[in-house]
């Protein structure tokens, strides 16, 4: 009859072995499996979240490693998610030229407000993003404002794939899939904050620019090259939820992505900065009273 032994946590009677059998896997034991993860301690990827941030090898040139909260090369087709604080400026750059970041930002203590696509584009009467652009809630108060931008190719219109569209489109849209869809990719960072799809509206995307034209036809621009970034300065504590994948106009037939860079550090000075008008530069009355309607709710939830 086999017991557990408290002391050691494994089943006492049960044999363990210490190397695996001949011919056979060094993971097929317990042992080899164990042995085998604390080799890979310290090893690192190319597409990896990195742990501690300060230890980042991509760190921003004007940014100091040590003031780093997140740092991660997210590979074509990944996702990620954080959770940062107010004050928190994010930026995101296009390594190679190919990346789509697709983002949904939720409010961390209260999820059920939201990036509102909409309200993003019609209450500061722009519907191209760029620096000094809010991003707004359908509570009428900003979540974040890009405060950097040296890409100017992102899009509020047309949001991100869909598993119907990939199938369409590439033969398949599964997560694990060649050719993941961006609204497979964002349930599966949404569950990981007890969300679900019902939680994710209509999202935002940077790195792939679409445009307008006079007969409402839209015209893709697509990529402004290598190295472009964007940065995002978060008012409230935020659940950040990004996917990297293909955009769903960009008329390649192949499933075209490539390595997305997240960088994340303390910059609440950067509001003060803002709202003074030095940051960005002078902000519209819309945005103004966005800021204001944001700081009304955290001064009356106690956390300004």
């Amino acid at each position: 009859m086999v017991h557990t032994d408290t002391s050691s946590g494994r089943a006492v009677g049960t044999p363990v072995a210490d190397a695996p059998a001949a011919g056979g896997s060094e993971t097929a034991t317990t042992a080899g499996a164990r042995a085998h993860a604390r080799a890979q301690h310290g090893r690192t990827a190319e597409f990896m979240r990195h742990v501690p941030a300060a230890t980042s090898p991509t760190a921003p040139a004007d940014v100091p490693a040590e003031n780093l909260v997140w740092s991660e090369t997210i590979a074509p087709g990944g996702y990620t998610t954080a959770v940062l604080a107010r004050g928190t400026r994010i930026r995101l750059t296009d390594r190679d030229g190919d990346a789509c970041a697709h983002l949904l930002l939720h409010r961390a203590d209260a999820p059920y407000e939201r990036l509102n696509v909409a309200d993003t584009v019609k209450v500061p009467w722009q519907a191209y993003l760029g620096v000094g652009h809010p991003l707004l809630s359908g509570f009428g108060r900003v979540l974040a404002t890009i405060v950097a931008d040296t890409s100017g190719h992102h899009d509020a219109l047309l949001g991100t794939t869909t598993r119907e569209g990939n199938l369409e489109r590439y033969g398949a849209a599964a997560p694990e899939s060649p050719s993941p869809a961006g609204r497979e990719l964002f349930t599966l960072a949404a569950l990981k904050h007890g969300l679900d799809r019902r939680d994710l509206p209509p999202s935002i995307s940077f790195f792939k620019g679409v445009r307008v034209d006079p007969d409402g036809t839209f015209r893709w621009l697509g990529s402004a090259g290598a190295g472009a970034g964007v940065d995002l300065l978060l008012h409230v504590d935020a659940i950040v939820l990004l996917a990297n994948t293909a955009h769903p106009l960009d008329p390649r037939p192949e499933f075209t992505c490539s390595p997305l860079l997240m960088h994340a550090w303390p910059a609440a000075a950067d509001l003060d900065r803002l709202t003074a008008g030095e940051l960005v530069g002078e902000l519209g009355p819309e945005h103004r009273q966005a800021i204001n309607n944001t700081d009304a709710d955290l001064i009356a939830r106690g956390q300004l």
